[in-house]
């Protein structure tokens, strides 16, 4: 895994995964040399941010097909449980299934390793190390869906029973061994080179409740972008 989430002017890594809304796998290589993408990479359905942030990009991606621009999304569910999933909650944008988060990885997002309360604090890097304390100190109400916000433990619970969403036993695999893997966007050119970067939480566990990044800040990404 790279040390850090790959930065404008990095080469994107290749990638093939299989598909969830459509026949066969989609990977970078569909994109080179035709259009640029904006690959997003979220955790899986379990996740009811992500579940959120799925539906919300389904409207950015109709703003960037206007541009020129693909968009593809990387979720953390086996392939055959998203099917199932979105079968039920269809989208427009074309969606893609890495369970073992290993794009996420060679993208260079980072994994939240929890440790105890009392670690040195000059031991500690966010996000490759954090207290409990310090994740918990993110509060989310996305959509200003809840009473006001929470705790992302509590904001989970509350927006997975107002979805009446019960996780399966793959869900709770899923969520057991990349509950904390970070999410992040990047817009990649035709040529294969990241042009732009969104990283959730880069600055600190209080910018987790910024991502995802607004459709202004993408398509002014996409605008400033060389053509």
């Amino acid at each position: 895994m790279l040390s850090r989430p790959l930065q404008p002017g990095d080469r994107a890594p290749s990638f093939a995964l299989p598909a969830v809304n459509r026949n066969g796998e989609v990977g970078l290589e569909d994109y080179r040399g035709k259009a640029p993408v904006l690959v997003a990479l979220f955790r899986g359905v379990h996740c009811p941010f992500c579940r959120r942030h799925i539906v919300q990009i389904a409207t950015t991606r109709d703003k960037l097909q206007r541009e020129g621009v693909e968009t593809l999304v990387i979720v953390n569910t086996p392939a055959e449980r998203a099917r199932q999933y979105f079968q039920y909650r269809p989208t427009r944008v074309l969606l893609a299934a890495d369970p073992n988060v290993a794009t996420h990885q060679a993208f260079g997002l980072p994994k939240i390793g929890i440790v105890p309360n009392d670690t040195d604090p000059v031991t500690l890097q966010w996000p490759q190390r954090a207290t409990l304390t310090q994740l918990l100190s993110a509060k989310l109400n996305p959509g200003n869906e809840l009473p006001e916000p929470k705790s992302l433990p509590e904001a989970s619970e509350l927006l997975n029973r107002k979805d009446r969403f019960e996780l399966t036993d793959v869900d709770q695999q899923m969520h057991a061994a990349h509950g904390t893997q970070v999410a992040g966007e990047f817009l990649i050119d035709a040529q294969g080179t990241v042009r732009w970067t969104f990283v959730e939480g880069a600055g600190g566990p209080l910018e987790i409740p910024n991502f995802p990044p607004s459709d202004d800040q993408i398509l002014g990404a996409v605008q400033a972008m060389p053509r």
